[in-house]
């Protein structure tokens, strides 16, 4: 069941930011675009793919290590902190924001690119705002711990 919620969930939410809003963006009043990567725009391919991977192995570890679902009302129930989570804590929100961006390389389109930095922005916010303090709670000196030695983002940056 919890799968299911999981899969449901991935095509509602992550789809949705991945897939509908950027064929909307690219598709409503088409306009030329400053971007000329050339042969670099197949980059965004790689980019793409590599983000797309992200997400499914963090919702794999949500689902079956956590024994919960990437959706915020149905969170894992244990703290997980193996696979790409012991690198970054936020491997997943990585992850849509790398699909993203593969995205709006290889369609060399800037409403894509501004579309990520809008996305990563909410994310931010909603991270420090939001998730954050209820993990705090919820898992209490675990999660503090986890948060000194494992960076929010990128892993070799400082730990905030």
């Amino acid at each position: 069941m919890v799968l299911l919620k999981t899969i449901i969930f991935t095509f509602l939410v992550p789809g949705t930011a991945t897939v509908l809003v950027p064929f909307w963006l690219l598709s409503s009043r088409p306009v030329p675009s400053p971007i000329q990567l050339g042969v670099f725009r197949y980059f965004g391919i790689f980019i793409f793919l590599v983000g797309v991977a992200i997400y499914l192995w963090c919702a794999w570890d949500f689902t079956f290590v956590g024994r919960g679902t990437p959706a915020p009302i149905d969170p894992p129930k244990e703290l997980v902190t193996r696979g790409l989570y012991r690198f970054v804590r936020n491997p997943m929100y990585v992850g849509v924001l790398s699909i993203l961006l593969g995205e709006g390389l290889f369609f060399e389109s800037l409403r894509l690119l501004e579309y990520t930095a809008i996305v990563f922005a909410f994310f931010f916010l909603f991270i420090i705002l939001y998730e954050e303090p209820i993990l705090r709670r919820k898992f209490g000196e675990s999660y503090q711990n986890y948060c000194k030695t494992v960076p929010r983002w990128i892993p070799w940056s400082i730990r905030s």
